[in-house]
C-alpha cells in the first residue's frame, strides 16, 4: 500500500495536496471494490448507536453485541429505562462488553443528563448544531472525541469524521501520517480533501475499519492480500 511496511510505519514523505487527497481517495475505491456497501454502524435506532459507542470501547465489537441483546432482553436500551435501571443490573446486562462496573456508570451518566438536559429527548440532543453538540458530547465524563464522533456520525448523521486506531495504522503505514499523529490533525485530513458528507465519511470509515481488521493488522497483517496493495 504505497510502500507501507508490516514492520513499522513508513516515514511521512512529503507530498502535494492532490497527492495525498488521490491516495486517499484510491484507498477508498479499493476497499469499497473489495468489500462493497458496508452500511456500518450497526444498530437499530440511535440511542442504541450511542450505547454501543460507549461499550465498544477497549472491546472488541462482537462482546458489545452480546450486551447489547442483554440489555434489550431486560429493556433497559431506552433513555428512560437506563437512566432509572439498578446500577448492579446494568452492569450485569453489559458484562460481556468488560470494564462493566465504569460502563454502567458512563452509560446513566449519558442517560440521566438527556434526562435532566433534553428532557429526556434523545433526539433533541442529536438535532443540535454539530459544534454545539460535540462540546456537550466531550463536557461528559467518560465521551472522548471518538466516542463523540461515533455518535455524532451515526446516531445524529451529522459529517464529521471518526478517527480510530485503525484509520491511525493504515494511514501511517502509508506515510501520509506520522506514527504519532493527533486526533484533530488526522481528522482534519479528510474534512480538507472531501466535502462534508456523512454517508460517505461513514462509509469510509468503515471501509478503513475493516481494512484494519482484516489485512492491515497491527501484528501480521497480511499486505500480500490486501486488496489495495497494488494500487
Amino acid at each position: 500500500m504505497y510502500g507501507c511496511t508490516i514492520f513499522r510505519p513508513r516515514k511521512r514523505s512529503k507530498i502535494s495536496k492532490a497527492t495525498e487527497r488521490r491516495r486517499l481517495q484510491t484507498l477508498y475505491d479499493a476497499a469499497f471494490a473489495y468489500f462493497g456497501p458496508l452500511c456500518w454502524w450497526p444498530g437499530d435506532m440511535p440511542f442504541e448507536i450511542c450505547v454501543g459507542a460507549i461499550l465498544t470501547q477497549n472491546t472488541a465489537w462482537t462482546n458489545v453485541e452480546k450486551a447489547i441483546v442483554n440489555l434489550k432482553r431486560e429493556r433497559l436500551l431506552s433513555v428512560r429505562g437506563m437512566a432509572k435501571a439498578e446500577t448492579k443490573q446494568l452492569a450485569q446486562a453489559i458484562r460481556p462488553a468488560g470494564y462493566f462496573n465504569q460502563k454502567s456508570l458512563r452509560l446513566q451518566d449519558f442517560s440521566r443528563y438527556i434526562m435532566r438536559t433534553h428532557r429526556g429527548s434523545l433526539k433533541r440532543m442529536l438535532t443540535q448544531p454539530t459544534t454545539k453538540l460535540r462540546e456537550e458530547l466531550l463536557a461528559l465524563k467518560g465521551i472522548g472525541p471518538e466516542t463523540a464522533d461515533s455518535m455524532i456520525l451515526y446516531a445524529a448523521e451529522q459529517p464529521v469524521f471518526v478517527v480510530d486506531a485503525y484509520t491511525r495504522r493504515i494511514l501511517s503505514r502509508m506515510g501520509l501520517v506520522g506514527e504519532d499523529v493527533g486526533y484533530e490533525d488526522l481528522q482534519n485530513l479528510f474534512h480538507c480533501h472531501f466535502q462534508p458528507d456523512a454517508e460517505f465519511y461513514g462509509e469510509f470509515h468503515a471501509q478503513l475499519v475493516y481494512i484494519g481488521k482484516e489485512f492491515c493488522r497491527k501484528s501480521k497483517p497480511r499486505c500480500e492480500d490486501c486488496p489495495v496493495a497494488m494500487h
